[in-house]
């Protein structure tokens, strides 16, 4: 009895080790979501992409890139995208489920046209978000997160994350 039960701890440690051995490393990925700007009508869909590195199973530095949709005002169109760099902070619920959130510096740009005339603006600052990533394999999981790149937005959006 002994043995089985020493047997089964010594399983169970190599299937852990096998999902904290992939902590480490590059991982990049794709996300869909949506996007609402306070003052402008409806949300909007938006579409990124991200890369980043796990230093280790809690901490990780992403870079991103995302537009976050378009709206028509007055006859005139505006564009909004953001760059960002964050700290992203995991904690594993088991191991397929963690738990994160982030803290960054973003650069959302906006683009407004109307007839005749082009405007852009930076709105440099910080943001926040925090989200729940699964596992479906070692170098294959999908996120779900919520996050606010400006005082007057919120993004929440779903993404694949490949590890490489």
């Amino acid at each position: 009895m002994f043995k089985k039960l020493v047997v089964a701890a010594a399983l169970a440690a190599l299937a852990s080790s096998a999902f904290a051995a992939d902590a480490k490393g590059f991982y990049g990925g794709l996300d869909v979501g949506m996007n609402k700007v306070d003052n402008l009508d409806g949300s909007k869909i938006g579409l990124g992409t991200f890369l980043g590195y796990s230093f280790n199973q809690y901490v990780a530095l992403e870079l991103g890139y995302r537009q976050l949709g378009e709206w028509h005002v007055n006859g005139g169109t505006v564009k909004l995208s953001e760059t960002h760099v964050s700290v992203v902070g995991s904690y594993p619920l088991n191991s397929q489920f963690d738990i994160y959130g982030r803290l960054g510096h973003d650069n959302p740009q906006v683009d407004s046209t109307v007839p005749g005339a082009t405007y852009n603006h930076d709105l440099s600052g910080g943001f926040f978000g925090a989200g729940l990533s699964y596992k479906f394999t070692p170098t294959i999981s999908g996120r779900i997160e919520a996050q606010q790149p400006t005082k007057d937005s919120t993004n929440v959006n779903v993404a694949v994350v490949f590890k490489f």
